[in-house]
């Protein structure tokens, strides 16, 4: 983990509400996570205003809490759809150049000795129909991987792995690991040179990175669960070597504030503008509702991701109107490892925020 030593710190609280309806909605939030027994903290989006609130501790060892500005959190499969839009970056940007590719591009380009490779698009990534099945992706090996060994690995997984019929939908790290190999092969820059200067340095984000980049003076924060009973039990942490394995698919830390600015820059044109956002969630290959690491409902008005990692207790859960005026951004770090579980909870607040108008899973 990155730690360093920090002073015992209550519970983080917003500051003090300007209005009687942000004072309400932030006993609501806390009262319902508090009922639900989770811990973590929540942006909350009404009518076009942010409004960050935190519960419980982010590290109850160090009585560090959660919304602490010392704290970056993982997005764990949050970050896919960050990975998918520098994808689309790169598209607009080769255009005309030798480099040029589209969603219809086979990906032998970049990976001549991948199974399967001369008919899997760049498309098929993107919306997970490439056939790839391959597990283990989040079974920690017990080793740090540079970019470039963390892609080796998993090709040579898909290589010995079953697969299913190109076009059948099987949700994949592989499939955003190969995407993370694709952007350093066309840029000839790393991942994390490309998201610093594409996503980071664009929206001026003060507290994202990747894992390896946190700073000292941040710190991760710990993993517990709760089934109702007692909490901060079962302490758990993600480790380097499980984080080091999938580069583009779970790698990246923030906070709940600067990943809606996040999603606010795919479709202002800080990170794309909202033909490349239809683009995105609109690939030829998609097979469901989801492309380009979103999912859409409501006829494209509610867009939706949800992110965990096996053997800890996070849960990350984004469900925003497609113009990000109004939603959740919620990163929880005490669960009871149950998906659907902690989406009611982001439900009963999203029905708090505008009744009737998303989705509950």
């Amino acid at each position: 983990m990155a730690v360093t030593p920090l002073a015992a710190v209550s519970t983080t609280q917003v500051e003090a509400a300007p209005s009687s309806s942000q004072t309400e909605m932030y006993n609501f939030v806390r009262n319902t996570l508090q009922k639900h027994h989770v811990r973590g903290i929540v942006t909350v989006v009404k009518n076009g205003v942010p409004q960050t609130i935190s519960y419980g501790y982010a590290w109850y060892g160090k009585r560090i809490g959660n919304g602490n500005s010392k704290v970056v959190y993982p997005t764990a499969s949050l970050q896919k759809v960050i990975t998918a839009a520098m994808v689309v970056q790169l598209i607009n940007e080769t255009k005309g150049t030798n480099n040029e590719f589209t969603q219809y591009t086979k990906i032998s380009r970049w990976y001549p000795n991948l199974k399967n490779a001369d008919s899997i698009t760049v498309g098929n990534l993107l919306t997970h129909t490439s056939g790839i099945m391959a597990t283990k992706t989040e079974v920690d090996r017990g080793r740090n991987y540079s970019e470039d060994k963390a892609i080796n690995w998993v090709v040579n997984n898909i290589n010995s792995s079953p697969s299913d019929t190109i076009g059948n939908y099987h949700y994949n790290n592989s499939n955003y690991i190969l995407l993370t190999g694709i952007i350093r092969q066309i840029t000839g820059r790393s991942y994390a040179d490309n998201i610093q200067s594409r996503i980071i340095d664009k929206l001026n984000l003060q507290n994202t990175y990747l894992y390896q980049n946190i700073p000292k003076g941040k710190t991760d924060p710990i993993s517990y669960y709760s089934n109702g009973g007692k909490n901060y039990q079962q302490a758990a942490y993600l480790k380097k070597s499980l984080v080091s394995q999938i580069p583009g698919a779970g790698n990246l830390f923030t906070t709940t504030e600067e990943y809606y600015k996040m999603q606010v820059g795919l479709t202002d044109g800080s990170i794309l503008n909202k033909n490349d956002f239809y683009y995105l969630t609109h690939l030829k290959s998609k097979v469901v509702n989801y492309s380009g690491g979103l999912y859409l409902y409501n006829n494209d008005n509610i867009k939706n991701a949800y992110g965990s990692f096996k053997g800890v207790h996070f849960g990350t859960w984004m469900q925003l109107t497609a113009d990000n005026q109004n939603g959740i951004v919620m990163f929880l770090n005490q669960t009871d490892d149950n998906e659907n579980n902690q989406k009611d909870v982001g439900y009963e607040i999203l029905q708090h925020i505008k009744p009737n108008t998303f989705v509950a899973r």
